[in-house]
């Protein structure tokens, strides 16, 4: 016990001198702490209370302190410090005494709550003021309105015109086609019972007087084509509907005089031109109503566009997204042939005005008169009315079918041009139509591996059976594999997996590669995989035919200026497979080569490219209808123009050599209307042409 209180009552200074240290010395500020040793003894000076002592302070106010290679200055940071970098808490700074590369540190006082970055309370810390910041605002998905936008533009145009036309409706003009119809009867069977000769002599001035009743009748129920012509006049254009006007006017003033000399005007002809023109205006509101009840019916448009220089320096048509004004600017513009058609009734006019005045020189003004009213009725044969807007009401009927509307006179043109039209394994076979139908495998392979390396060979390549494949791998909780040197083969894919030849394809593909075949091996419609050269796995696949499509991929083989071009990857699809499944001629439809159906696949619609056509479903005979329809539409209207104008033309041939013989007997009421009913028969033919497509 003894020695244990004599060993605690050793002092800090006899510990200190043990282990050889004089003396401490601790300034005031506790800044700077140093260990000397072997320091001679000296008075220290008085310190304060908070000083704690130990051992002897040497006074150094008058002396620069030595400072040995043994010595070890701590010198803890602090505020009033210099400043210096960041440093965390867990570092420890070690400054020789005397060190004159001294830095400042003013560390950073640290948020005493941490926010969340990006969170509605967290604000970034800059080292130099920016302004107020503003927080970064989420994106908010809106799927809707798209749809939303496009039902706004739908009812402001589209649906407003729909019900517009519905309100006026097409009772009323239906109607009045069949008085007019009843009334030319009437007419042309007072005329036919005249030249026979059933007419007493004395009832021939009641006749005459029932033809100018008949007439008049007649442009009653047409008045609104006679107000329409009057209309085109007042703004400086010229239309049938016009001619119409100073036929009426000449017939009405010839038939004045023929009840002075009792003769039969030519009434009946001019009846059944106000006939075929109230079928022509009932025609055209019936092609506006289908086409503003497709368009105000649509969830969403897909365009028809033409892109320039497209596959062997023909343009193409590429599909991409429609907006409602690339119809509604120009559906209702006048056409080409409806302006030629214009032009040519005004040359038309002035014609048979020549001819009067020759025949009121040569004869008298009643021969004059007689021989302009019939000038003006042979111009222009009755079916010329109908001869735009019967082929065109004909084709919308189906194309309101599939969803589809021609943008206007320009759609029209534009997809009549020689182009081709690139198809895809989706517009052949549409989603759910390709189907597998079985499995057999051969050889001592896993099947497990020959689906896992037939899997990445087909979703490599691409086309219809990728997501099939991918299924197939899925269920039997396969690999997915890479592979490399892909290539493609006609009927057939191959490359390299795992270190192995793959090969994918068809029946005759697999025997050209030289792949051996057991016996019973044939089924047309699968997918043989070989691996090293060896027959390891046959995969029956059913492509069903879709009516829709296989409708739109005949009618586009069947026209000689359109080429279809195959642009998908599905090596399945060759011209023996598709001739097999649609049963058409496919020698007009294209099989480029791999890298150029990536290149055509990859092209998208431009937006400086003229939309043609608008389809609101997602089919292929809508498009195939849209460009083969339109190109029916414009040979029927061009051939309808030219042939009605030859007619009108050889008319007033006739006219005026009559005029020039004085042979004012054969200008009767019944060869005119004679030759209006010859007329009739190629101009009908020729607006059935849109029925065929």
């Amino acid at each position: 016990m003894d020695e244990k209180n004599q060993k605690e009552e050793f002092s800090l200074e006899d510990i200190l001198k043990e282990f050889g240290i004089e003396k401490t010395e601790f300034t005031g500020d506790d800044d700077v702490r140093v260990w000397e040793k072997d320091m001679p003894q000296k008075q220290s000076d008085p310190v304060s209370t908070d000083t704690i002592r130990l051992g002897a302070i040497p006074d150094v106010s008058d002396q620069t302190p030595t400072v040995s290679d043994e010595t070890v200055r701590f010198q803890p940071v602090s505020e009033e410090t210099v400043r210096f970098q960041p440093v965390s808490q867990e570092t420890v700074r070690f400054q020789p005494v005397g060190d004159e590369d001294v830095r400042e540190y003013n560390p950073q006082p640290q948020s005493e709550k941490s926010a969340e970055p990006f969170s509605g309370e967290w604000e970034p810390e800059y080292e130099q003021p920016i302004g107020e910041y503003v927080p970064l605002q989420p994106i908010v998905f809106r799927p809707k309105n798209r749809l939303r936008e496009l039902k706004r533009k739908l009812v402001e145009g589209p649906e407003r015109r729909y019900y517009e036309l519905e309100e006026i409706g097409v009772g009323k003009l239906q109607a009045a086609i069949f008085l007019s119809l009843l009334v030319t009867l009437a007419a042309v069977g007072s005329v036919v019972m005249y030249e026979m000769g059933l007419v007493a002599p004395g009832r021939i001035r009641l006749m005459v007087f029932g033809q100018l009743f008949l007439v008049m009748l007649s442009a009653l129920l047409g008045s609104y084509q006679l107000l329409g012509g009057m209309a085109d006049l007042l703004h400086r254009r010229f239309s049938l509907n016009t001619l119409l006007v100073f036929s009426f006017l000449a017939c009405c003033a010839d038939g004045i005089l023929c009840l002075q000399q009792v003769r039969v005007p030519c009434c009946a002809a001019f009846c059944l031109h106000i006939t075929f023109s109230l079928c022509a205006t009932h025609q055209k509101r019936q092609t506006e109503l289908a086409q503003m009840d497709t368009m105000r019916k649509a969830t969403r448009l897909h365009s028809l566009s033409l892109n320039q220089d497209y596959y062997e320096g023909r343009p193409g048509y590429l599909r991409g997204e429609g907006q409602v004004e690339d119809f509604w600017d120009h559906y209702s513009l006048p056409s080409g042939p409806e302006k030629t058609l214009g032009i040519y009734a005004l040359v038309a006019l002035f014609v048979s005005i020549g001819c009067g005045i020759v025949a009121g020189v040569l004869d008298s003004v009643s021969m004059g008169l007689q021989a302009f009213s019939a000038a003006l009725l042979v111009s222009v044969p009755a079916s010329t009315h109908v001869a735009l807007s019967r082929p065109t009401i004909l084709l919308q009927r189906r194309l309101k079918k599939h969803g589809s509307v021609i943008c206007g006179w320009r759609g029209v043109k534009g997809l009549s041009c020689p182009a081709a039209f690139p198809l895809t394994d989706t517009d052949l076979f549409p989603a759910g139509s390709v189907k597998l139908n079985g499995l057999k495998f051969y050889g001592s392979r896993n099947p497990d591996e020959v689906v896992a390396y037939a899997a990445a060979l087909i979703c490599a390549d691409g086309g219809s059976m990728a997501a099939l494949m991918s299924q197939l791998l899925e269920s039997r909780n396969g690999f997915h594999y890479d592979v490399t040197e892909l290539q493609s083969y006609p009927g057939g894919i191959g490359g390299i997996v795992e270190g192995e030849a793959v090969l994918a394809g068809t029946l005759n593909f697999a025997q050209s590669m030289g792949v051996e075949m057991p016996k019973g091996t044939k089924v047309n419609q699968a997918v043989y995989v070989a691996i090293d050269g060896q027959l390891c796995g046959v995969f029956a696949v059913n492509y069903a035919k879709v009516k829709s499509s296989a409708v739109g991929f005949g009618t586009l083989c069947s026209y000689r200026r359109l080429t279809p071009v195959i642009t998908t990857g599905d090596f399945m699809l060759t011209d023996h497979f598709l001739r097999s499944k649609f049963g058409v001629n496919v020698r007009r439809v294209a099989f480029p080569d791999r890298a150029t159906r990536v290149d055509l696949a990859s092209r998208k619609a431009d937006e400086e490219d003229p939309v043609l056509a608008l389809c609101t479903q997602e089919s292929l005979a809508g498009y195939a209808y849209a460009v083969t329809g339109s190109r029916a539409l414009r040979s029927s209207c061009i051939a309808g123009t030219v042939v009605h104008m030859l007619g009108g033309i050889l008319g007033l041939l006739i006219v005026g050599a009559l005029v020039a013989v004085k042979a004012d007997h054969l200008l009767t009421s019944c060869n005119i209307l004679l030759y209006q009913l010859v007329w009739l028969i190629p101009g009908w033919l020729i607006t059935e042409w849109t029925r065929s497509v």
